[in-house]
């Protein structure tokens, strides 16, 4: 049996379900997902400060850009808003995609995206940006089209290859660049939400690991090749829970302990 299927089995095994259980099994994992998906982006985010926002409400010496504490502020709100959802297994919407993005960048737009160009946390573009060595993105007209499309598609999707659905969704989701900024963060954000949702364990993309990431979203750009991000969420979802694995088997009783004690 493969790392990723026991842990995948693993995950399934706890029967994540109710809200108290998510907050059970994420405590450590929000921290980490939050410190790496904002990291990719924004090298000025610790680990330090994210523990302590998370833990405390606050930063304490804090002396670099306030939006990296209003990023990992925002991540926490996030995740409070989503596990209900998750817990209720709602199913990706045009309108949460919207209400992740406001949630994710409220308090982030710059003067020159906010006053000059008019846009706005919880709204599609309304400019023609870009995104990656291919520079592709979704014309402003054609966003909310290309974005029902994809949730469209999604919701086709019943038992098949949950993390091949989830790979397909977040390389199209950044393709298509639907915000004037966030689009990363809110694109690793809502991918975790459909794999939870679908019973799956959430994904950290390690800040280390990026230029697999990246790749991945490239070949994407380039070809519409899936291979490459499929298999660098594979070796990332083994990464993200390899520990907790080997925590849950050292505990495990040896085989035989049963039948001595009888």
């Amino acid at each position: 049996m493969s790392g990723y299927t026991k842990i995948v089995n693993m995950w399934r095994g706890w029967r994540v379900e109710s809200v108290a259980e998510i907050d059970c099994r994420l405590h450590n994992f929000r921290i980490l997902f939050a410190y790496n998906s904002g990291k990719i982006e924004n090298s000025d985010i610790t680990y330090h400060d994210t523990r302590e926002i998370f833990e405390n409400g606050r930063v304490v010496n804090f002396t670099g850009n306030p939006r990296s504490v209003f990023e990992l502020e925002n991540q926490k709100l996030c995740y409070e808003f989503l596990k209900h959802k998750i817990a209720a297994r709602e199913p990706l919407s045009v309108q949460l995609v919207l209400e992740t993005h406001a949630i994710l960048t409220g308090g982030t737009y710059d003067e020159t995206r906010y006053v000059e160009r008019g846009e706005r946390p919880g709204a599609f573009k309304k400019h023609d940006y870009v995104t990656g060595r291919e520079e592709v993105g979704s014309t402003p007209e054609d966003v909310a089209e290309d974005i029902a499309a994809l949730l469209d598609e999604l919701s086709d999707f019943a038992d098949g290859d949950t993390l091949k659905a989830a790979a397909y969704f977040h390389a199209r989701f950044e393709y298509i660049h639907p915000f004037a900024d966030g689009n990363g963060r809110v694109g690793r954000t809502l991918m975790n939400y459909f794999l939870m949702i679908h019973s799956h364990p959430p994904i950290i993309i390690y800040d280390e690991d990026k230029a697999g990431y990246y790749a991945g979203l490239e070949s994407y750009d380039q070809s519409e090749n899936m291979r490459p991000m499929h298999d660098f969420l594979l070796r990332q979802a083994e990464r993200t829970w390899e520990k907790s694995y080997e925590r849950q088997e050292r505990r495990r009783p040896p085989s035989g302990y049963n039948d001595r004690l009888k």
